[in-house]
């Protein structure tokens, strides 16, 4: 039987398939939820780890649905600025005209998106300050003087993202500080002695669902979290055996009175679950495998535009608005 009463709320990881993985939360029935009422603490948001451009966190106690409608307005829906138009000037390098204005637009920019207006459908490129940010690139590549041949003999041979230059617009300087690429150091284009590039770039405010380019993550995903249930004690080499069939620091040997060695579950939180304990039939019956259902463990990282501490509620202010328009709809419809 696959739903199991005393597991309504795990998963379970078996050697050639997965078990319990239907979700019963329909009118009238709500695991762990008493008389079918809201609990508020039953939603949780636990802050795991927090770097600069990287973070980890736990959201527990809502369906995978919302996990999962989260996930993907990050990536769809929170705006971000970056290059829509560029006028070329002139263009000598070996790079085509089109795969440079595709390279230009794919620089995260580091501005903060909801100082600025959606630009008008057929409005000009050069935009006001209100919704365009505007740039340029002027470089040229030249020999050193008294240089021999050697690849360090030039000025200007790679083009970084530090060589393009923001032109504020009205106010902008003012109101938003600085609108430059997040790192100095993407390289743009090569050169040799002649080449030549100018440029003027405009960027706008724009959707992950429109064009990757503004997307305002690297990556972002979840899963669940893994269970491990040693069902029977485990020793010497077993023991040994059992401790790689699971990713580093999940299990450990700890030594006993006798001069033993015991098997030990540390950390299953960062189990790739691979399942390897089945391959050994001593061990398999020495664990129960599993994930919480309703436990994700979310990971989102940055390019650098907004930071992902941003991120994360910008995303549960677009589902809430998209919710409250639904919910007019259908009122609308009541009606």
């Amino acid at each position: 039987m696959e739903f199991s009463s005393a597991s309504v709320n795990k998963l379970s990881l078996k050697e050639f398939e997965v078990v319990n993985t239907s979700s019963y939360d329909f009118t009238g029935h709500a695991p762990g939820v008493a008389g079918n009422k809201v609990d508020p603490n039953q939603y949780k948001i636990n802050i795991i780890k927090q770097e600069d451009l990287f973070l980890e966190f736990d959201l527990i106690g809502c369906e995978p649905s919302i996990a999962n409608a989260l996930r993907r307005l990050i990536l769809s829906d929170v705006p971000t600025m970056a290059i829509e138009k560029v006028h070329i000037y002139q263009n000598t390098s070996v790079m085509q005209d089109e795969v440079l204005a595709h390279r230009l637009g794919l620089i995260p920019l580091k501005v903060d998106p909801r100082k600025f207006k959606y630009k008008e459908k057929g409005a000009p490129d050069e935009g006001t300050e209100e919704d365009t940010l505007e740039y340029s690139l002027k470089v040229k590549c030249k020999n050193k003087q008294g240089a021999g041949p050697e690849a360090d003999s030039y000025i200007d041979d790679k083009i970084y993202t530090k060589h393009i230059q923001w032109i504020p617009k009205g106010n902008q300087e003012v109101d938003i500080g600085e609108a430059g690429p997040v790192e100095d150091d993407i390289l743009i284009n090569k050169l040799r002695p002649g080449h030549e590039m100018a440029m003027k770039m405009f960027a706008v405010k724009g959707q992950g669902r429109d064009h990757a380019k503004f997307s305002p993550v690297a990556t972002v995903f979840y899963r669940l979290l893994p269970t491990i249930n040693l069902v029977k004690d485990v020793y010497d080499q077993d023991a040994i055996r059992l401790q790689k069939c699971f990713s580093p620091g999940v299990m450990e040997l700890e030594p006993t009175k006798n001069g033993r060695k015991k098997a030990v579950i540390i950390d299953p939180r960062d189990d790739a679950c691979n399942r390897n304990v089945y391959r050994y039939p001593e061990l398999a019956d020495c664990v129960e495998l599993g994930k919480v259902k309703d436990h994700f463990i979310f990971n989102v990282e940055s390019t650098g535009a907004l930071p992902p501490t941003d991120l994360v509620p910008m995303a549960l202010d677009i589902l809430i608005e998209k919710c409250d328009t639904f919910l007019k709809e259908i009122d609308m419809t009541n009606t």
